[in-house]
């Protein structure tokens, strides 16, 4: 993702990060298991709009969860603490996003499908906001020499 991001044009290279291109390929993929799962328990099983959503989006998320800390985010923290953060901002992110706009929508008549798309881009703000700077956020005591210096020099290159 790094290689992407300094080949972006418009001068996007000095602003999109390599883990906000990261997260956009694997929650497009987690997006994408989501709304199989809605539609095959609400549109062929019947299960009502909300447990559909808890199903699908619970199964989603904890696939994110993984690659986004495996492959993304690459965090060598403690699972423990970053799991609890995870699950309070999910938590969260439920309530709000999935239940109160998705099912808000959908109760209003816009048809399922649609409200979760809608209530998806609102996630995807306020998800990669939370997993970079709360739960897989860098601390200075966690990060290499290497790695800062890195940093550094891609801060130094945005601000020329």
């Amino acid at each position: 993702m790094a290689a992407i991001a300094r080949r972006l044009p418009f001068g996007l290279d000095r602003i999109v990060a390599p883990s906000l291109l990261g997260f956009a390929v694997i929650n497009s993929g987690t997006f994408a298991v989501d709304l199989s799962i809605l539609t095959i328990t609400h549109g062929r099983l019947g299960w009502p709009v909300p447990t559909s959503i808890t199903v699908a989006y619970v199964s989603a998320f904890a696939l994110s969860y993984v690659l986004n800390r495996a492959l993304n985010f690459r965090s060598h923290g403690a699972v423990g603490p970053q799991l609890t953060g995870y699950v309070v901002v999910v938590i969260v992110n439920y309530l709000a996003w999935i239940l109160g706009l998705g099912a808000g929508l959908n109760a209003l008549g816009v048809d399922y499908r649609l409200s979760r798309v809608l209530a998806g881009g609102c996630e995807a703000v306020y998800m990669y906001s939370a997993m970079r700077w709360i739960v897989f956020r860098v601390r200075t005591k966690d990060v290499s020499p290497a790695i800062s210096e890195h940093h550094l020099s891609r801060a130094a290159r945005s601000t020329a």
